[in-house]
């Protein structure tokens, strides 16, 4: 069999797993890496390769041994350099190099956002020392948020509401980091009245878009996300050309996941972007026609995207958690969870299977459909509440 494209997949999260299975839907062959082994999509790729992305020598071989169609970075913590090294010897690297390396640190982005682009975002400076930290927090003033240039799902954000509590944040920050710059963003606090995921998809064709995420967040990490995010035409109209443009400076092809908070005023502000399928918007995978994943394999494969749609009046996602560190470990309750959906209600489980659980750590999804997003949420929140971890250990 002749496969429509060979993807390389660095990471091989929750989110990359959903990619290889609507990349795998459309005849792709994907080799999944990830530092460690039976990682979510390695369960269901083709072959996989366990080596740290931040090792370049490494990186380097894996992209030469497989002489990929595609390079398809799905985590932060990757040697950007040499991802421009190889797109320079005729590699495609997804969206772009350029894309990876300046969303891989929120301070490229940021600055590509804020100095090149013009877009409103809160006001920031750099740290690197707690001292510059402690001459941030003076310019800026209290409460501000302090995080790491590069991380995942928030780790490593704390809000800081006392100057007591600055030095704390700072070590939290580095301790949480991904790759190896201790360097934060220290920002200003947006008194926002919500925030959302507006997915945009860049493709030959153009620029699409998602209906608006809204989610709520819990210690930096995602905990609940919803579609359609309730917000004026206008500030939808500012979100969507704010993301338009940044996508269409960084190039290249597929789903980028931007945020942004809406303050009571309805004043849109940019705050990140990732160049790949987004945690909030696994709420797709029951909502829409076509989810976050269906759309990036699509866009990066150069395959038609004819509409986006939603398949309910309002869909919602609630995290599973663990509570503790295991490796023995099994769940209960994912019948009990599937019986509360209904005509009207729907509701879906996917249990991500991890090898092993951490405190905090994001194991499975419950997902659900509604009459508004209320009703959505409601149901989600439950379904997930049906769910429990049993410790075997």
């Amino acid at each position: 069999m002749t496969f429509t494209k060979k993807i390389l997949l660095l990471g091989s999260g929750e989110l990359g797993r959903e990619f290889t299975i609507s990349a795998k839907r459309l005849g792709a062959y994907i080799i999944a890496c990830d530092a460690y082994p039976a990682a979510p999509a390695m369960q269901v790729a083709d072959e996989c390769e366990i080596f740290s992305m931040l090792d370049g020598d490494k990186l380097r071989a894996t992209i030469e041994k497989h002489q990929p169609d595609l390079v398809v970075p799905e985590v932060e913590a990757i040697r950007t350099e040499i991802l421009a090294q190889m797109e320079g010897e005729g590699y495609n690297i997804v969206p772009s190099a350029r894309a990876t390396q300046l969303t891989m640190n929120r301070d490229a982005i940021r600055d590509v956002a804020a100095q090149e682009l013009g877009l409103v975002t809160s006001r920031y400076h750099y740290a690197e020392s707690f001292a510059e930290v402690q001459a941030a927090a003076d310019d800026i003033g209290l409460p501000l948020v302090i995080k790491p240039v590069m991380s995942s799902s928030g780790k490593g954000q704390s809000k800081v509401d006392n100057i007591d509590a600055l030095e704390a944040a700072w070590a939290y920050a580095v301790d949480n980091m991904r790759g190896d710059r201790a360097r934060v963003i220290v920002e200003q606090f947006i008194d926002f009245a919500y925030e959302i995921t507006l997915l945009t998809i860049r493709t030959r064709e153009g620029v699409l878009f998602c209906p608006p995420i809204g989610h709520r967040q819990e210690r930096g990490d995602y905990m609940e996300s919803w579609q359609p995010a309730a917000m004026s035409q206008d500030a939808l109209k500012s979100a969507q050309d704010m993301a338009r443009r940044v996508v269409d400076n960084l190039g290249g092809y597929g789903l980028f996941g931007v945020e942004f908070f809406v303050t009571k005023q309805d004043e849109v502000i940019f705050s990140e972007l990732s160049p790949r399928p987004h945690d909030t918007g696994m709420v797709t995978l029951i909502g829409q026609n076509l989810s976050e994943f269906d759309l990036h394999a699509r866009a990066i494969m150069g395959l038609p995207i004819p509409h986006i749609g939603q398949s309910a009046p309002a869909s919602a996602s609630a995290v599973i958690l663990a509570d503790r560190e295991a490796e023995d470990f099994s769940f209960t309750g994912i019948a009990d969870a599937l019986a509360l959906g209904s005509e009207g209600a729907e509701v879906d489980v996917r249990i991500f299977c991890k090898p092993v659980t951490r405190l905090h750590r994001r194991m499975g999804v419950a997902l659900a459909t509604g009459a508004d997003s209320d009703a959505a949420r409601r149901l989600a929140k439950s379904a997930a509440d049906k769910i429990r971890i049993e410790y075997l250990e």
